[in-house]
């Protein structure tokens, strides 16, 4: 296979086997309570999706310093097997070398996606001591508010595992669009002092460990919205969005500096609704308008995971 440059994407259509193996938040203010696919860059050990059908692969150039690596899966099950092993396999690395490891949810679809982590062997292998758990954007209600991603994450993932209450920054939920994301900009300030959060040497914006993305059907990551400027802010480490074309309107958000300083990157989609955007990014799209999905990218590796159904334009 050639390669167009030292930065290129890898594509794998992968039908996996079934036998892959398968709290209050801290305030940021105050605290209240056939053939195979190998993931050795990623420090699996020499874990190895087997495939029961070809493994087409493709290179193009990218422009992320590291490869991409897109998976698709025939269902989403498979999916969030392999959603969960890779997580698993990230909190044990930088655990055992930084002795924490910082997570980055989002709303939507990924929580669901999230559930094998909740399920043996990973609810009682992982060390959850060592999570800390982070939003890249959040709505400003309440927490208990129906379109709140604290409450999606608590609801479907947090409450169920044991990561301490201190560990988890939501946003307060008191102040205004403004006033939250510069309250979170400076909870992550205090954080990279205390040396939880360290920032990327090449960019100087906190590098997570894992950021877990999704998309929406429209293309946009976080609160980032195609053609709204705040796709274009390069100084800010959270932002804030009053005009928001998704309700609720008022929201805080990573900016993309942020978001492609961390170390790994997953964006998990699925569904035939948000086939078209991955075409976009992925395939032979005509489109000229840059959509912000296109526009993620990871200091380390930055890994797609598709179902079947969101890849079926590819």
């Amino acid at each position: 296979m050639a390669s167009t440059s030292s930065a290129s994407l890898t594509f794998a259509t992968t039908s996996l086997r079934s036998s892959v193996r398968s709290t209050t938040p801290f305030h940021c203010a105050s605290h209240r309570s056939g053939s195979s696919i190998g993931f050795n860059r990623l420090g699996f050990r020499g874990v190895r999706f087997h495939c029961l059908k070809t493994t087409t692969s493709y290179s193009m150039a990218a422009t992320a310093e590291k490869k991409k690596r897109v998976e698709v899966f025939d269902t989403e099950e498979d999916l969030a097997s392999s959603l969960a092993k890779y997580t698993a396999d990230l909190s044990d690395k930088f655990g055992k070398e930084r002795g924490s490891f910082t997570v980055v949810l989002s709303g939507g679809s990924l929580i669901k996606s999230l559930r094998k982590l909740v399920e043996p062997p990973y609810i009682d292998s992982i060390e959850w001591g060592k999570w800390h758990v982070f939003w890249v954007d959040e709505r400003v209600v309440p927490k208990d508010h129906v379109d709140s991603n604290y409450k999606l994450a608590y609801d479907g993932f947090l409450s169920k595992v044991p990561i301490l209450p201190g560990h988890v920054y939501a946003i307060n939920d008191a102040l205004s669009a403004e006033g939250a994301a510069e309250d979170y900009e400076t909870c992550l300030k205090h954080l990279v002092k205390s040396n939880i959060l360290v920032t990327s040497s090449a960019t100087g914006f906190p590098k997570f460990d894992l950021m877990l993305l999704g998309m929406g059907p429209d293309g946009h990551v976080a609160s980032l919205f195609p053609g709204h400027p705040l796709c274009k802010e390069n100084e800010k480490w959270v932002t804030f969005i009053k005009d928001s074309p998704k309700p609720p309107p008022e929201r805080i958000t990573f900016t993309f500096p942020v978001i492609n300083s961390a170390a790994y990157n997953a964006l998990v989609i699925c569904g035939t609704g948000k086939a078209g955007p991955v075409q976009a990014a992925l395939g032979n799209s005509q489109n000229s308008d840059v959509l912000p999905v296109q526009m993620v990218s990871a200091e380390g590796e930055f890994t797609w995971f598709l179902d079947k159904e969101a890849a079926s334009k590819l």
